[in-house]
């Protein structure tokens, strides 16, 4: 054992329910509730003679992460919280010493295979995904317990003091000689822009607002831009009604150009996101052609896609994204889950990858490592984290190499989730000139607590 490895002593979890402000449409169904998985991890040094607990938090994200036609929100977030009982286990029961990356490297194919297991109790298999999601916040503790035993931002232990191997050893030869901490910075960026999510069901002006919400936080879009003084924007498509989704980006541009215009703001930009709806790339590429014969404007407002079709890339390779992906960066989503996903993706023609805190630190840095190397573009994506989990996944986007942006939804769908944390990190929970201030981003572990 190096003298910088640890051992896992204790693993204890709980979650929390919260209500949504107002609905997000996310994949065809309204989402309205939210529930936060909360780990705690003891670990211990190589000598015995240290120990500190580390805290990770994570949205479960069931409607995301296991899409069913067989079961509803009640029966999918239910097998997710049986496999956590058993992952829970697991990890306690880990027996593997090292940094955490080699601890969880170690310990995600037991995950899978828990998940292949248990998966026959229930009408659809668990997806790889939703293993990701229920893993994470584990990965997330066993993170920020490393860089509280040592002292440190775990962002400044990833350099071979302390991870021991290359990315070849954890994803293939092709990575040899690459180092995890090539693809990060040590300190956070200063300050980094947000992404407001324009919801398929948000209201765009007043005129749209059919049942005020009435807590005094902004209700449609062109109240959100001066509330925020935003410059980015992930407009939410339908993927399935041509028309509908042109003119969605139309109007959202539109009502940003009249606000922009009014706050004197030349310059702001959008992401699309499909959600997987499209049914093949020639209607991605439709709906792209339209908006730039519409409004040429609009169309170089767009910095990149998400997601257009299906994630199974595998049983989906007749869309292949290489057209689209000339005209903006095109990013794979949901359908990540590792290097065999990443390649693939790239086979198909994606240029992008977004990475998520909610598939663990672990991953995303592996991922971005491989990314970076692969000169692909890179985005970081929230599962409408609020709390320590905003905290986590604003950290990710703020050491990464490249990653422009910060989303950060939870503001916007429920707030009450964020509200111990706003006077703690004001500058990631209060935003006044639309970006976040990440350079708050510099205490122990992942920084949160």
């Amino acid at each position: 054992m190096r003298n910088n490895s640890v051992r896992i002593r204790e693993v204890q979890y709980q979650t929390e329910d919260f209500a949504y402000r107002t609905p997000i449409k996310f994949g065809g169904v309204a989402l309205d509730r939210a529930t936060i998985l909360n780990v705690q991890i003891c670990i211990e040094s190589a000598d015995g003679l240290k120990t500190a607990e580390g805290f990770g938090s994570m949205p479960l994200g069931n409607v995301w992460s296991f899409p069913s036609k067989k079961m509803g929100y009640a029966d999918t977030l239910a097998v997710m919280r049986k496999l956590i009982v058993i992952i829970a286990k697991i990890t306690k029961e880990c027996s593997v010493a090292g940094h955490p990356i080699d601890i969880t490297h170690a310990l995600e194919p037991d995950y899978f295979r828990a998940a292949e297991e248990l998966s026959p109790e229930f009408p659809d298999p668990i997806p790889p995904l939703a293993t990701l999601v229920c893993a994470s916040a584990f990965d997330a503790a066993l993170h920020d317990a490393y860089g509280k035993l040592f002292g440190l931002n775990c962002y400044y232990t990833y350099g071979p003091d302390f991870v021991p191997h290359d990315l070849g050893y954890y994803l293939d030869e092709e990575f040899n000689g690459i180092r995890v901490d090539a693809c990060i910075t040590q300190a956070p960026q200063p300050r980094m822009p947000l992404y407001h999510l324009v919801g398929a069901l948000d209201p765009l002006t007043r005129e749209d607002v059919q049942k005020p919400v009435g807590d005094g936080l902004p209700e449609t879009l062109e109240e959100w831009i001066p509330f925020n003084g935003l410059t980015h924007f992930k407009i939410k498509l339908n993927g399935e009604d041509l028309n509908w989704d042109v003119q969605r980006v139309l109007t959202v541009n539109r009502v940003c150009e009249k606000v922009q215009s009014a706050r004197g703001i030349e310059h702001y930009f959008y992401s699309l996101d499909f959600n997987e709806k499209c049914e093949n790339v020639q209607y991605l590429l439709a709906v792209l052609h339209k908006i730039r014969e519409n409004s040429p404007v609009a169309f170089e407002r767009i910095q990149y896609i998400e997601q257009p079709t299906k994630r199974d890339l595998r049983g989906d390779a007749q869309n292949r994204m290489h057209e689209a992906a000339k005209l903006k960066p095109v990013v794979i989503d949901e359908a990540l889950l590792g290097l065999e996903s990443l390649s693939l993706a790239r086979d198909l023609g994606y240029t992008g990858v977004a990475l998520k805190a909610c598939k663990g630190q672990t991953q995303s840095l592996l991922m971005a490592g491989a990314a970076r190397h692969l000169k692909m573009f890179l985005c970081v994506q929230d599962l409408t984290c609020p709390g320590a989990s905003l905290i986590h996944s604003a950290g990710l986007a703020a050491h990464v190499k490249g990653v422009a942006a910060i989303e950060a939804n939870a503001r916007q769908y429920f707030p009450s989730a964020n509200k111990p944390w706003e006077l703690k990190f004001p500058g990631i929970f209060q935003i006044h000139d639309g970006t976040m201030k990440t350079a708050e981003l510099i205490g122990l572990g992942l920084g949160a607590v």
